[in-house]
């Protein structure tokens, strides 16, 4: 995604109507929000913007109702949460998308307003990018911003559609997203490391190859060091591992010798015989894994050796578990490895970027979100960045307009 970002320092929004681009797509249990953290991310963008005099319209969609209206999807309940965290009343705003009968509603909006419009996607033109709901949408307000990074893979008419056709910026989460991963793998201060974990190579074959490609050192871990240990010979006992993926994890050790990427693997482990809370475990040397026993963490040299080689690194991009965190024992590499990390960022010796898939909750299990420099919220966007792909809703931003 190259080019200017254009962001909300670029615009004086008072008196115009702003539509915003939101992924409040949060879980729910019962008509109730069980996990506001998709809302509290996307509040300072619709603050900000109502306080400074805007009519804020707010887009977001919620499950998959395929383009049909169905009830409980509605938006409607996100409302309060919404109201509360903001700290500003928000009025909902039904409509079927057809109909026009929201017309009215936003015509008698006044400045600082902030109006959260129905699910997009009860229309079909939002996924399929359709031309006339793109205008549709675009006909609420005189700007777009798209403050929804996490959904900006999507080519859809909320998110790349009306971006064609509206002056068009980036919220305030969607641009510390962008200036953090461009400072994690498009423009870091090397020397750049990048810690990649997981289950499955199979799922990483894109990212991997990327990142390779972009990074001095890459620290493998989790069951995909496994697939890697195994193409060099390695018995990995009942480990998960893919074993028909050798010649791809040769081609990747290739691109990573060709690009002076170091690979650091595992030179030890934490086996057990069962996977389940408070299991008999060990520590094993790599090549004595024993045939009926599971690797299911990084062992204690294995620590130190990825510890160390954090203690040399400017940047470290962070994407999964170290070994199955959510299991006790297992745990511990994870854990770990995440204070070290972390402990480096807070004495100013190191950008730590982290997201995608369970490193989140991995994290979080670690008691270190907050000290990382970045950790992303986004899963498939944050992956598909990873993989060196355009996103859409990023790009479209950044592409100049006549």
């Amino acid at each position: 995604m190259s080019g200017t970002l254009p962001t909300l320092d670029q615009i004086d929004v008072a008196g115009k109507r702003v539509v915003v681009r939101a992924d409040l797509n949060a879980p729910m249990k019962d008509g109730r929000i069980t996990d506001d953290t998709r809302i509290r991310y996307a509040t300072p963008t619709l603050v900000e913007l109502a306080e400074k005099g805007a009519i804020v319209i707010v887009l977001t969609h919620f499950d998959r109702p395929q383009g049909k209206v169905v009830e409980k999807y509605s938006l409607a309940p996100f409302r309060s949460s919404l109201e509360a965290r903001a700290n500003r009343p928000v009025r909902f705003v039904p409509t079927d998308w057809t109909n026009g009968q929201h017309a009215s509603i936003l015509s008698a909006a006044q400045p600082g307003d902030i109006l959260l419009m129905e699910n997009t996607r009860f229309h079909p033109g939002e996924e399929a990018n359709d031309a006339q709901f793109s205008r549709t949408l675009a006909g609420l307000g005189d700007i777009f911003v798209n403050d929804a990074f996490s959904v900006s893979h999507r080519a859809h008419a909320s998110i790349e559609g009306i971006a064609r056709l509206l002056p068009s910026f980036a919220g305030r989460g969607m641009e510390a997203e962008l200036v953090a991963l461009d400072r994690a793998l498009g423009d870091p201060i090397r020397p750049v490391g990048a810690l990649v974990g997981g289950a499955k190579v199979s799922t990483k074959i894109a990212v991997l190859e990327n990142i390779v490609r972009r990074v001095n050192v890459l620290f493998i871990v989790g069951g995909m060091a496994n697939t890697f240990l195994h193409a060099q010979g390695v018995q990995v006992g009942r480990s998960l591992c893919e074993p028909g993926l050798g010649p791809i994890v040769e081609r990747i050790l290739r691109e990573a010798e060709a690009h002076n990427c170091a690979i650091v693997l595992p030179r030890d482990t934490i086996v057990a015989r069962a996977l389940k809370p408070g299991a008999p475990h060990e520590v094993a040397n790599i090549h004595e894994i024993p045939d009926d026993a599971m690797i299911l963490d990084v062992g204690p040299t294995t620590i130190a050796d990825i510890a160390e080689g954090f203690t040399h690194l400017q940047t470290l991009l962070w994407n999964g578990p170290v070994g199955a965190f959510e299991v006790e024992p297992f745990g511990l590499g994870t854990f770990a490895l995440a204070k070290v990390a972390a402990q480096l960022t807070k004495s100013g010796k190191l950008l730590t970027v982290a997201g995608g898939g369970d490193t989140v909750a991995a994290l979080a299990a670690a008691g270190v979100s907050g000290d990382f420099s970045y950790v992303s919220m986004a899963g498939g966007a944050f992956l598909e960045w990873l993989e060196g792909r355009d996103l859409p809703g990023g790009t479209i931003l950044k592409t100049p307009r006549t």
